[in-house]
């Protein structure tokens, strides 16, 4: 493996690596350094997320014994201290406080530091006895009613450890200049199996103990621990984080007769996520609302929970009313969220694509790559059912929302399906352009996850390009996809426009790989269309 950082070192407790990051300025930038831990206790690493103007949340997992492995019950219950302070220093701690953590939780800990300063960066870092852990950065949001000029965001999903390497995450802790990361989804994998590194524990997943390992193996990541360290991360689930096409009583590939009760698997796989993600939540619900001043307001979805079944591709009714992707709550709240916001810019954290996708006539040596993809059957299948084309009723009543209520500046933020789309989204596709465009959606790429190259065992843009071009030709409303790269993206938002620019990884299986620029698009206030731009935003925000 290359040495990316100035230093690493690797540390031993239980057989686990271990690495901590200290950051020195007001954001964490490029030159940031490994730094050894006093003690590897915190194995896991540190991690910030769900920014406020007055707090922000506060994750790390503790060592406390040998014994003390993830998933295993077993160690002390324990006092954790967290500091959090406006230098690296910690000469002005401006928060404080103790958690107590053990086997009930898996021994992490999270603590939401509050009484903070909107738009102000701090440093935080927690002790366990004479133990001290790396050195975290983060940010809290601008005021609700702060006049900002520009947000910025990492946007990134579906994570495959076995699949590859995190050098899309590692990109983005060396930009220095984001707000906070968004992941869509498919954070952890639940299967078993080999590949560029196996996963841990071997097996798919089924229990607490297997999501609490699979969620520890994930986190000792060198790429993933320095992204956590350096900017609050704003995640939901998507399926995998339980089960491949996950619904609300069931998933594709659970099987009750084999691998028991899905609402115990479910239970486990939410548990697990709560524990191991600095993320906010009410009992179970993860759909959340957060505010950045008066420029944007993210609604982070929850599009598992509570779906229907999927559809059959064929012959399911994909416009039954009685049929849901959100259930009847989360829509209205949706709706009532978009309606009453006070934010120019409607942004929308959003797991599976909401603009329609029609899938087009090939020949079956491109087809079958693509309905993989897309997660239909070899057979077939017009429409993505696992999709908000699955549940068109569901789809209609939120894109009415948004006209018969004057909506603008609202933008789809997608992952899930392991490629990068522009699109605009009309109110009915069959009559596009005709029918407007009503919102817009930006699909980020995987970090690793395969794709049309991948499945296809193909070198990339070998089929790819094909495959794009039947898709952009049969629905006028995609203004481009791109089917076989991986990486990560960057959304940049200012009162004038949206923009989100695509990087992409040159070697998936390498931990050091390099991203480049691939390609841009931007949406201009009121205009609710894509557009190509010909570079990315420059760091600086010029």
């Amino acid at each position: 493996m290359s040495q990316v950082f100035d230093r690493r070192v690797v540390l031993k407790a239980s057989g686990v690596a271990a690495a901590g990051l200290a950051v020195g300025g007001a954001v964490a930038t490029a030159s940031s350094v490994w730094a050894e831990p006093n003690d590897p206790v915190f194995t896991h690493g540190v991690a910030s997320g769900d920014p406020l103007p007055d707090a922000v949340l506060l994750w790390t997992r503790v060592t406390p014994t040998p014994e003390s492995t993830p998933g295993s019950g077993q160690g002390p219950t324990v006092e954790v201290t967290w500091e959090i302070a406006t230098d690296a220093a910690f000469a002005n701690i401006v928060g404080s406080g103790t958690v107590t953590t053990g086997p009930d939780r898996d021994h992490t800990v999270k603590a939401d530091a509050t009484g903070l300063a909107p738009a102000t960066a701090y440093h935080y870092r927690f002790r366990l006895a004479d133990a001290v852990s790396a050195v975290g950065a983060t940010r809290t949001a601008p005021a609700a009613d702060a006049a900002i000029s520009r947000l910025r965001f990492g946007v990134v999903s579906c994570s495959n450890l076995p699949q590859g390497h995190f050098a899309a995450y590692r990109y983005l802790a060396e930009r220095g200049d984001l707000d906070a990361v968004l992941h869509l989804g498919d954070y952890v994998y639940e299967g078993g199996g080999g590949g560029v590194r196996p996963h841990v524990p071997a097996h798919e997943i089924l229990t607490l103990a297997d999501y609490r390992q699979r969620h520890a193996q994930y986190k000792t990541d060198e790429n993933l621990q320095r992204l956590h360290a350096v900017v609050p991360v704003i995640a939901t689930w998507d399926d995998h984080e339980v089960a491949n096409d996950a619904w609300s009583d069931g998933a594709e590939n659970h099987q009750p007769d084999t691998e028991g009760d899905y609402a115990a698997r479910k239970a486990a796989g939410h548990q697990a996520y709560f524990e191991w993600m600095p993320v906010r939540s009410e009992a179970d619900r993860i759909y959340r609302r957060l505010r950045f001043g008066l420029l944007a307001e993210l609604n982070m979805l929850d599009l598992r929970s509570y779906r229907s079944e999927q559809a059959d591709p064929f012959d399911g009714d994909v416009d039954d009313p009685n049929r849901t992707i959100t259930g009847p709550e989360q829509l209205a709240w949706l709706q009532d969220g978009l309606v009453g916001s006070g934010a120019q810019w409607k942004l929308v954290g959003n797991s599976v694509m909401v603009a329609p996708v029609l899938v087009p006539p090939l020949p079956s040596d491109l087809l079958g790559p693509l309905l993989e993809l897309l997660g239909l059957p070899r057979d077939g299948g017009v429409v993505n059912p696992d999709q908000w084309d699955g549940y068109a009723a569901d789809r209609r009543k939120l894109l009415n929302t948004l006209v018969d209520n004057g909506i603008r500046d609202t933008v789809f933020l997608t992952g899930d399906i392991h490629s990068s789309w522009a699109c605009d989204v009309p109110r009915d596709a069959g009559t596009y352009p005709l029918s407007p465009s009503v919102a817009v959606e930006f699909v980020a790429t995987s970090v690793t996850s395969d794709n049309i190259d991948d499945i296809a065992g193909v070198p990339p843009r070998t089929i790819g390009p094909v495959i794009e071009g039947a898709l952009t030709a049969l629905n006028r409303h995609i203004k481009w996809v791109e089917v076989d790269s991986h990486g990560a993206c960057v959304l940049d938002v200012t009162p004038a426009a949206a923009q989100m620019d695509w990087f992409f990884l040159a070697n998936k299986e390498d931990a050091a790989s390099a991203l480049s620029h691939a390609r841009s698009y931007r949406v201009r206030a009121g205009t609710q269309k894509v557009q190509r731009v010909g570079s990315p935003v420059a760091m600086d925000g010029a």
